[in-house]
């Protein structure tokens, strides 16, 4: 398809492979994931070399379903095709490598998503965020010291992204480190103070220390955020059972 000016000169032609991929990414940020799908299809149909094509396919499949909610629709195994597929037309696509890593986290199968990220990590050295993802993979594995390592430079090359506090604070609560996470879910709850479980687990480490009156008020705020939460019901009146006991002692 081609735009001409007033003098019949063409001035910018788009390819048929093209004009379907720019419609693919218009439907899917409408949250159109099937159509978006089809068009990247067709673009991949005209064009089999067109890397970016495969990438954004496979990005549609791995974000089309909720695979808890839908488990008999989950994409994962076509998306993990396409990031390949991406892969190897493309051999240092960074973001491809990044994204078939998170999905084969979702398939809980970490060795293979830390091998991704180990991969992006080395095409591109200051991505805060490859480091954050490997040190989640590294935590799930029980690998605290590298996850930590991870988190460390996550926050080295980007000390404004909140989950890289949150994933250390949680491998230094799992490490019973209760000041250390108590300081990085501050953190976190500093940089975004609207995510409820940020406020939870700090509550439950305060919880594990002791102290209640503190633990008790951050589960509070955290079901301002999250009203009909049971779990967090239930720790607050945990907590508050426990804060009388001592007062009554």
């Amino acid at each position: 398809m081609c735009e001409k000016d007033g003098f019949g000169v063409e001035e910018q032609c788009e390819k048929p492979e093209e004009a379907y991929f720019n419609r693919g990414l218009e439907y899917f940020k409408k949250g159109d994931r099937d159509r978006a799908i089809t068009d990247y299809s067709e673009a991949i149909r005209l064009n089999p070399n067109y890397a970016e094509a495969y990438y954004k396919r496979g990005y549609a499949y791995s974000e089309r379903y909720d695979c808890d909610a839908y488990p008999e629709n989950d994409d994962n195994d076509r998306a993990i095709t396409d990031y390949s597929e991406a892969i190897r037309l493309n051999p240092n696509y960074v973001e491809a490598y990044n994204n078939r890593g998170w999905v084969y986290f979702k398939k809980d199968d970490y060795d293979r998503a830390i091998a991704d990220y180990s991969e992006a990590i080395r095409l591109d050295p200051n991505n805060a965020g490859i480091y954050g993802n490997r040190g989640r993979m590294y935590s799930m594995k029980g690998d605290d010291d590298r996850a930590i390592t991870d988190y460390n430079e996550a926050i080295r090359l980007n000390h404004n992204e909140w989950r890289s506090y949150y994933g250390r604070g949680v491998v230094y609560h799992n490490k019973k480190d209760y000041d250390r996470a108590i300081a990085d879910y501050s953190e976190a709850i500093r940089l975004d103070p609207n995510y409820p479980w940020r406020y939870r687990d700090r509550g439950l480490a305060y919880f594990e220390k002791g102290d209640y009156d503190r633990a008790i008020a951050d589960y509070e705020a955290a079901l301002r955020i999250l009203p009909d939460n049971a779990k967090m019901k239930e720790d607050l009146e945990l907590a508050k059972s426990e804060r009388d006991k001592r007062r009554g002692s």
